[in-house]
């Protein structure tokens, strides 16, 4: 039915369902509305830019993130392909290298040049040779098609502003069986010291991601300020 005649059908209450015809607008009308999901209704998060950087390796991330214990949590395996989404100047990137090691493949996809560079620049620096930077755009990863076992987004996801069809993306360059991880910080807990657009519920992310036809296996509470959500594509 064409939307305007369904608008004066609920108005005038000629339709039936009235309530439920509502809901179907509200739905329509957020997701024309620029920044805002059109499922959840989360509004997104400004990209961090790569001026940046620096913050990615700051000293109190260690304690703050406990990144050696999250990736202890994807229970990585020499020979596996990866990939590190928005992976930004490498921080986590050549973690995920050494585990996976010299059979294995790691796949470090950004959307910034400038982040690109910089990443390649630890390469070099810490001598890492299995990393393929991969330069995305905001709505495609620009990874090959059923290549990769595990991808991380590390505080990376809310940031999205077309998250559907990265989504879209990022399934087809997962393996059957393969895994999404996303690290997000708690929203449930107002006592972790970041914006609240920069947050992320369980519930939120089940909603947006399982829309995309992942399923969400797991919900990790390690970490001391994020959740680990790890989602399968079946």
């Amino acid at each position: 039915m064409h939307m305007s005649k369904l608008r004066r059908l609920v108005i005038t209450g000629a339709a039936p369902l009235a309530g439920v015809m509502v809901l179907l607008l509200t739905a329509s009308a957020l997701a024309q509305q620029p920044g805002v999901h059109p499922i959840s209704g989360r509004r997104y998060a400004g990209v961090m830019g790569y001026q940046g950087a620096d913050w990615l390796d700051r000293e109190e991330r260690d304690i703050e993130e406990a990144p050696d214990t999250a990736i202890a949590a994807l229970d990585l395996k020499a020979g596996m392909t990866v990939a590190d989404i928005g992976a930004g100047s490498g921080y986590m990137t050549v973690r995920m290298a050494r585990i996976v090691g010299p059979a294995g493949k790691v796949y470090a996809e950004d959307i910034q040049p400038q982040m690109i560079q910089l990443l390649q620049r630890r390469l070099e620096r810490e001598k890492v040779a299995n990393v393929v930077p991969v330069l995305g755009t905001i709505d495609d990863p620009k990874l090959p098609a059923d290549s990769v076992d595990l991808m991380l987004l590390v505080d990376v996801y809310h940031e999205f502003s077309e998250p559907v069809r990265m989504l879209a993306g990022m399934r087809a360059a997962l393996k059957s069986g393969g895994r999404l991880v996303l690290l997000e910080y708690r929203k449930e807990d107002p006592t972790v010291p970041i914006r609240l657009e920069h947050k992320m519920t369980v519930a939120e992310a089940k909603m947006e991601v399982e829309a995309a036809g992942f399923t969400l296996t797991r919900v990790d509470g390690r970490l001391p300020r994020q959740h680990i959500l790890i989602f399968t594509k079946p």
